[in-house]
């Protein structure tokens, strides 16, 4: 059975989708078709329901679970891993600006649908003049002046401060504060399409491509260097150590609390609609 599957280029993703669909483990007969995109093009992929397993943002899984359900494989959830808020100026000067009523701070966002841009309404709600770039370009867009506040995700955090570039906040910190819980970021979802027993077949698969990947952590080295635009090997691991962790390998109790928690605070603050469907995967009989 052939399925198509998207996810980043981001050395997370390729680090434990390396095994799965190199065939490095057993796949149980299924084959993939894969695509690589950002996040947020992925998050507009599985809102008009494109693809039958693929990578989101949490904030992004709010309004299409009504056609995914989350696997319990696969997911970026943790403690300090959070977005950064960064500014080329006065970090104090940026930090209360955001917080005062002024509304026209120009922001640089990830994109719309992202759980980076769900924590900065949460912590900002006034900060409403966002401008959607793509992650790895608002770095050069604070230095170009063309946006005052960058919202940045990924590997960025690792790269900010060589540019001289200054942390506002750190949204995970906020988070980790308000609610005691890991903060989590993004997740693989499977289309509700597929029968139950195959969403099954896939978490297990997926499961499996993390567990080898933690044995055999070189093992993909190549496949990672391939989609990492030119980042250095240190980085590319501290990404990985930074994002992939046991919540990869399954949600758990502690996990879907926290999941279950920023969509209850979500829809608390009407940032997200409200759900109507169970977000995990139904157990098999």
């Amino acid at each position: 059975m052939k399925l198509t599957l998207g996810f980043s280029p981001c050395p997370n993703d390729t680090f434990i989708f390396d095994a799965l669909i190199h065939h490095k483990i057993d796949t149980e007969g299924l084959e993939f078709e894969v695509f690589y995109d950002d996040v947020e093009t992925l998050n507009h992929k599985a809102i008009h329901g494109e693809l039958d397993v693929t990578k989101l943002s949490y904030h992004a899984f709010a309004y299409v679970a009504n056609q995914y359900v989350l696997l319990d494989a696969g997911s970026a959830l943790g403690f300090g891993v959070g977005p950064l808020l960064i500014c080329k100026g006065d970090e104090q000067k940026a930090y209360e600006d955001l917080k005062s009523e002024n509304r026209t701070i120009r922001i640089g966002i990830p994109g719309k649908y992202t759980t980076a841009n769900f924590l900065l309404s949460l912590a900002f709600p006034n900060a409403v003049n966002k401008q959607e770039i793509v992650f790895s370009d608002i770095e050069q867009a604070l230095l170009d002046d063309r946006i005052e506040v960058g919202l940045i995700i990924h590997e960025n955090r690792f790269t900010y401060q060589d540019k001289g570039l200054k942390k506002i906040l750190d949204l995970g910190d906020y988070w980790e504060k308000e609610t005691g819980c890991a903060i989590p970021l993004g997740g693989i979802v499977a289309n509700r399409k597929l029968p139950l027993d195959v969403q099954h077949k896939v978490n297990r698969v997926l499961r499996r491509s993390v567990e080898f990947a933690f044995a055999n952590p070189k093992s993909g080295l190549e496949f990672i260097k391939q989609h990492a635009q030119e980042m250095s090997e240190e980085v590319m691991y501290k990404h990985i150590d930074l994002y992939v962790n046991q919540y990869s390998l399954d949600l758990g109790i502690e996990g879907k609390k926290a999941i279950q928690l920023l969509f209850d605070t979500a829809k608390e603050k009407e940032i997200i609609p409200e759900i109507k469907h169970e977000l995990f995967l139904t157990p098999l009989v």
